[in-house]
């Protein structure tokens, strides 16, 4: 008889949840911010979503079709394998190919994007995440991982204004990373006609960003809806965005040295945290169950560590970092699981014996 026993990665819940459930959840969350995103820059956002979701699918079923010995024989046993295929979906590579499409820009030559976004597809999920075992086994965060290969590979600095939009741009294009907002953030100097406000951030009108990060109403929505399902953590993003916020305002008071001394303003709190993709990476990306800590404490320091991290790099780079930021961090989860050591479920403090 067999008396091995086989210990699954880590977190062990007794629940009736599965995994196929917290991923539709999580569609579902993702769900206003793609549709604000298609309603903000039209039908080629919703082409860019469609080509994403299908290239990050299409890559797990061929994967999986391989693996499962799909085309020995002449492809004898490949309904069986399709079958297996559709009974252990879960999801996951859904949800991978709808942060990814929400956390790029669009552009009006179509045809590029496309075959990034195919790329892109193939790279988060073969690479990323097939290749280390699949669902629970990946180091980084597919849809960050594939992000940044696809802005390293294919340099990926332009970004289009929302169609919806309350300024006068002198035009509907930036060139710049979507965070390099310090002229239309700063409250000193500047032309006031470029200058956005904390609404038109928190609505996304007239900023230039990626598809799913621009209307920050939408991905509260979703941030919600998250909390309420248990599928996050409520206090997780609130404690990443509190950090950020006041790094971000501490670190922008350097850039006023020259003119006129350091300055910390607190108006500044708002739009920080309201700009480029914070928001969005806070509640769907850092908050990944793999490749984020299991204890309280260590996830308290993973946060507050990854914070730091984006509002310095933030200020030095003057681009977005979120994604770069999320991939450093989640190679040092495993360094977090193991110096913040958990208490073991249903450890109890042994009494002290009387004297």
């Amino acid at each position: 008889m067999d008396n091995t026993i086989v210990v699954s990665t880590p977190p062990h819940v007794k629940s009736k949840r599965t995994t196929r459930g917290i991923m539709i959840d999580v569609c579902i969350a993702l769900a206003p911010a793609a549709i604000a995103g298609c309603v903000f820059f039209g039908w080629q956002a919703l082409m860019i979503i469609l080509m994403s979701v299908f290239a990050c699918v299409a890559t797990e079923f061929v994967y999986f079709f391989i693996q499962n010995k799909g085309f020995s024989n002449k492809c004898a046993d490949a309904k069986a394998v399709c079958t297996r295929f559709i009974k252990q979906f879960d999801f996951t590579s859904v949800v991978t190919g709808l942060i990814l499409a929400l956390i790029l820009p669009t552009t009006d030559k179509w045809y590029e994007v496309f075959y990034e976004v195919l790329i892109g597809g193939i790279f988060s999920i073969a690479v990323v995440k097939m290749l280390f075992g699949g669902t629970g086994k990946n180091l980084v965060n597919p849809a960050a991982a594939g992000r940044v290969f696809m802005f390293i590979s294919f340099s990926i600095t332009t970004y289009t204004a929302a169609n919806i939009s309350s300024l006068s741009f002198s035009s509907a294009t930036i060139s710049t990373g979507s965070t390099n907002l310090w002229w239309l953030l700063s409250s000193y100097g500047g032309n006031p006609q470029t200058k956005v406000t904390t609404l038109d951030l928190f609505l996304g009108t007239g900023v230039a960003g990626c598809i799913g990060e621009t209307c920050k109403a939408a991905i509260l929505l979703g941030y919600i809806y998250l909390a309420v399902r248990k599928v996050i953590k409520w206090w997780q993003p609130l404690l990443f965005l509190a950090v950020f916020g006041f790094a971000a305002v501490f670190m922008s008071g350097f850039a006023f040295i020259k003119t006129g001394g350091y300055i910390f303003d607190m108006k500044l709190f708002l739009p920080h945290i309201l700009s480029g993709g914070v928001l969005f990476g806070a509640i769907f990306m850092f908050t990944d169950y793999t490749t984020s800590p299991k204890g309280v404490f260590g996830q308290i320091f993973y946060y507050v560590l990854a914070a730091i991290l984006v509002a310095v790099l933030r200020y030095l780079t003057k681009l977005e970092v979120t994604s770069f930021v999320i991939l450093i961090m989640n190679l040092i989860v495993p360094l977090i699981d193991k110096y913040f050591i958990r208490k073991p479920f249903g450890y109890k403090k042994a009494k002290k014996e009387g004297k």
